[in-house]
């Protein structure tokens, strides 16, 4: 059976890319800003960030990269309010990071904005207004 384990977004400027995901986002990245690899389990789930040459290194491979944003992949994060969603909002808008959507509260009652994190990943902040449960 196959379970879930993590996921990697692989980076160009990692220096950039961590100080966003440690300082703008709260996670707890430990490693220095001139790693190769940052290894975090983040809600049970492993989160890496691989620099392009390590994981072309690893791979023995060469990968095209997306320009602007990535329309392959999405990360979703959750928060418990309403709230809680627009205080995020408002704090990536102060910080200048390219917001894709505006909060919105949808049909089925969550609600939600879109925008990238500085390599132009999308992430998703969201909330159905009540604490996360699996």
């Amino acid at each position: 059976m196959l379970r879930l384990d993590g996921f990697g977004l692989f980076v160009n400027d990692m220096a950039k890319m961590i100080t966003f995901y440690r300082d703008v986002l709260g996670f707890e990245i430990k490693e220095s800003i001139d790693t190769e690899h940052v290894y975090l389990i983040k809600d049970d789930t492993l989160f890496l960030l691989y620099g392009r040459n390590s994981i072309e290194a690893l791979t023995r491979s060469k990968f095209n990269y997306a320009k602007g944003i990535s329309g392959h992949m999405e990360i979703a994060l959750y928060v418990d309010t309403f709230d809680d969603v627009d205080l995020y909002y408002q704090k990536l808008l102060k910080a200048d990071f390219e917001i894709v959507t505006e909060p919105e509260t949808m049909p089925w009652g969550q609600r939600t904005f879109y925008f990238a994190d500085p390599e132009g990943n999308l992430i998703e902040i969201g909330s159905f207004n009540k604490p996360f449960r699996r």
